[in-house]
């Protein structure tokens, strides 16, 4: 489990792959300090478990089902990554609790900049688009963030035709500490992030849908 606080902006080494799965070889002086076999790292958002290490490096197994629904796959050397040790029981939860556990990705459609800060859009798959909320948490790369803005195409005009390329999207805003500290302050549109929505959110549908059943069966 972590917060969606970046400790280190790492670097990836390597990226082996093979068949259907893959190592991924990252160089992170910090998080690696005290670091031990079998520990959680997120990278980019995705949790992984530490295979290897040697000196300041950490490698980790990249399975299909990570593979498929992250974008770790797609890593190449000197790539930056957004690292996190798991949390503590004593830290201070400074984000959301983030699990690790990327839902889908999703592509960075536009971003502006302000004098202090910048505001990035990125596309919101309709699977999941009902567990985001404005003024909720969101993980873009590992990050935690506060949504601004949520937009659904199909919810705002239900009746109206399909529009090519209109979807849902939600809108972050960017301080300047996040803009230094992760990847997200070079992000640039037509580039994917793994996206998490918040975990609560899904507990709250799952036990909703259990007791809406239970009481159909009791109507019966």
């Amino acid at each position: 489990m972590f917060t969606g606080i970046v400790e280190e902006l790492g670097r990836v080494v390597r990226l082996e792959t093979v068949e259907d799965c893959a190592r991924l070889t990252v160089e992170a002086p910090t998080v690696t300090q005290d670091a031990s076999l079998g520990d959680s790292i997120s990278v980019n958002g995705c949790c992984l478990t530490v295979a290897a290490m040697h000196g300041n490096t950490f490698a980790a197994d990249l399975m299909a089902e990570t593979l498929t629904r992250t974008t770790l796959g797609s890593q190449a050397p000197g790539d930056p990554v957004n690292l996190e040790r798991a949390l503590r029981a004593t830290d201070r939860l400074g984000g959301h609790i983030v699990q690790g556990h990327v839902d889908a990705t999703a592509e960075v459609l536009d971003r502006s900049h302000g004098e202090h800060w910048d505001l990035l859009r990125v596309g919101l798959p309709q699977e999941i688009a009902r567990y985001v909320a404005v003024k909720g948490s969101v993980a873009l790369d590992g990050v935690s963030l506060t949504v601004v803005d949520v937009e659904d195409a199909q919810r705002d005009a239900p009746d109206a035709s399909p529009t090519p390329g209109a979807g849902a999207s939600l809108s972050v805003g960017l301080i300047p500490e996040t803009l230094r500290r992760t990847t997200l302050g070079t992000r640039r549109p037509g580039e994917r992030v793994n996206l998490e929505v918040d975990v609560m959110a899904k507990y709250a549908e799952r036990l909703l849908g259990a007791r809406l059943s239970e009481e159909d069966r009791q109507a019966c």
